[in-house]
C-alpha cells in the first residue's frame, strides 16, 4: 500500500474530523494550524502537528508541505487567509489541492484560481439530511459528486420476493445495484450481515435486505418508499 502524505491546513471542526481519520487510516498527516492549543490538541494523533502562518512561503517550505501528496486548506472564517494559502500551495506544486468553502460564492473563487477539488460541508450535509427525510428508508448516503450518490437502503416492501431481473433497476428506476447486505441468524441465533457484492439475476430480494444503490439525486428520490 502507498502510504500519501497529506497537510490538513486549519484544525476547526472540519480540519480535526480530516486529519485524524486520515491518520487512523495509515496516511502520514501534518496539521497545520496558527493557534497553538489546536496544535496541542493533535499533536499525538498525527505525524507532524505545528504552528505557523500558513500565508508564509517559506513556513510552508519549512515543514515540507510542497512535499505532499494532497493538501487540504481548512481554514474557517478567515477567506482571506484561505485564499492566499491556496494560492501559495498551487505555487508551490503540490498535486492534489482541496479547498473547503463556506459559501458557493467563495466555491467558484477556489475553482477559479485552481483548486482540484471544492467541499462546502454543510450543503452536503443539508442535502443528505434532506434526502433521507425525504425518504425515510434511505440509511445512509454517499455523495459520488455533484448530482450523484451512492445511497444504502431498506428494501421496500414491494420488491420484498422479487428477482433482480424483474425490478428492472436500471431501466425502470435509473440506478445500479453495488451490492446486498443481508440479515442471516447463524446456528446460536445471532444475526450477521452478510455482503453480496455480486448479486445473481435470479436472487430474490428478502425483507431484511439493505441495497447499495447508485444513482442521480433524481433517481434515488424517485425510488419506492413503501
Amino acid at each position: 500500500m502507498i502510504v500519501q502524505r497529506v497537510a490538513v491546513i486549519g484544525l476547526g471542526r472540519f480540519g480535526m474530523t480530516v486529519a485524524r481519520g486520515l491518520s487512523k487510516l495509515g496516511a502520514q498527516v501534518i496539521a497545520v494550524d496558527r493557534s497553538m492549543q489546536l496544535v496541542n490538541e493533535i499533536k499525538d494523533e498525527v505525524d507532524v502537528a505545528v504552528r505557523l502562518d500558513s500565508t508564509d512561503q517559506e513556513a510552508l517550505i519549512a515543514q515540507e508541505i510542497n512535499k505532499v501528496d494532497v493538501c487540504v486548506i481548512s481554514i474557517g472564517e478567515n477567506f482571506e487567509a484561505s485564499l492566499l494559502t491556496t494560492v501559495m500551495v498551487l505555487k508551490l506544486g503540490v498535486p492534489r489541492v482541496i479547498c473547503r468553502a463556506q459559501s458557493q460564492f467563495h466555491a467558484e473563487i477556489f475553482r477559479q484560481i485552481g483548486a482540484h477539488e471544492v467541499i462546502q460541508p454543510e450543503m452536503s450535509a443539508g442535502g443528505q439530511l434532506a434526502r433521507r427525510l425525504a425518504n425515510p428508508r434511505l440509511h445512509d448516503v454517499i455523495p459520488l459528486g455533484e448530482e450523484y450518490s451512492l445511497v444504502e437502503i431498506r428494501a421496500p416492501q414491494s420488491w420484498w420476493g422479487k428477482a433482480l431481473k424483474d425490478l428492472g433497476l436500471r431501466t425502470k428506476y435509473d440506478v445500479n445495484l453495488v451490492a446486498i447486505k443481508r440479515l442471516r441468524t447463524d446456528g446460536d441465533g445471532r444475526e450477521q450481515s452478510e455482503v453480496l457484492s455480486v448479486p445473481r439475476p435470479d436472487e430474490p430480494i428478502q425483507e431484511s435486505d439493505l441495497l447499495m444503490l447508485v444513482g442521480d439525486h433524481s433517481a434515488i428520490a424517485g425510488l419506492p418508499r413503501d
